[in-house]
């Protein structure tokens, strides 16, 4: 997985006077949870554009301004009701053998047959939850749609998870192709359709046949 990182500064006062000063310099109060005790300091918020701003997912490498540098992911963030300015961010902080739980996107990718025939595709999850070990997990989750056709879906069971583990049932559905007013017939369904009725019209003397006697 891709990361970004952000240059923070320790923060030694926590209090609100120095939360608010912290602001109105235009810097980001953070806190860094996972390790041997919370670690506090402040970023600019200009560095969490990338992070903040994207539908692609992340890992963090905070460097401090006490030479230490920390591997996380962020796990929560708090943004002012009226002017959408960043006000806080929680990050959990990432170890090799230790597995993490978070949200990645889930990429479409081809042309479904299902579409093409009028058809509607409809994304029910745009991201999944997923627990593995940093080294394992992904930038997203890729899924080939060109073999839907118009009635398929794909579930979370569908999906190979080798590295990783899925946090949903896997009968949870993450995309479907649906019928539509000016949907058309795939041409596989024709010959099924066609087929069909051939068997029936054959029946039909037969059953006409044991009605007489």
């Amino acid at each position: 997985m891709k990361s970004i990182t952000i240059n923070g500064s320790q923060r030694e006062s926590v209090g609100k006077k120095a939360t608010k000063a912290l602001r109105n310099a235009g810097q980001v109060p953070c806190v860094l949870y996972g390790g041997d005790k919370p670690v506090h300091f402040s970023a600019p918020e200009l560095a969490f554009s990338k992070l903040v701003y994207t539908p692609n997912a992340h890992t963090v490498v905070i460097n401090l301004d006490s030479g230490e540098t920390l591997n996380a992911v962020m796990q929560d963030i708090q943004f002012h009701p009226v002017t959408d300015r960043i006000l806080h961010v929680d990050f959990y902080q990432l170890f090799e053998d230790k597995e993490i739980a978070l949200n990645i996107p889930v990429q479409l990718v081809g042309n479904s047959r299902g579409v093409k025939n009028g058809g509607v595709l409809r994304r029910t999850n745009r991201k999944l939850r997923i627990k593995a070990l940093p080294a394992n997990l992904p930038d997203f989750i890729e899924i080939d749609i060109t073999p839907l056709k118009i009635g398929d879906k794909v579930a979370v069971g569908d999906l190979p998870s080798e590295d990783y583990t899925f946090l949903h049932n896997d009968n949870t559905v993450v995309c479907r192709v649906s019928t539509s007013r000016v949907a058309i017939v795939d041409e596989e369904d024709e010959e099924e359709v066609e087929e069909g009725a051939e068997g029936a019209s054959t029946d039909a003397p037969a059953e006409e046949a044991t009605a007489q006697e």
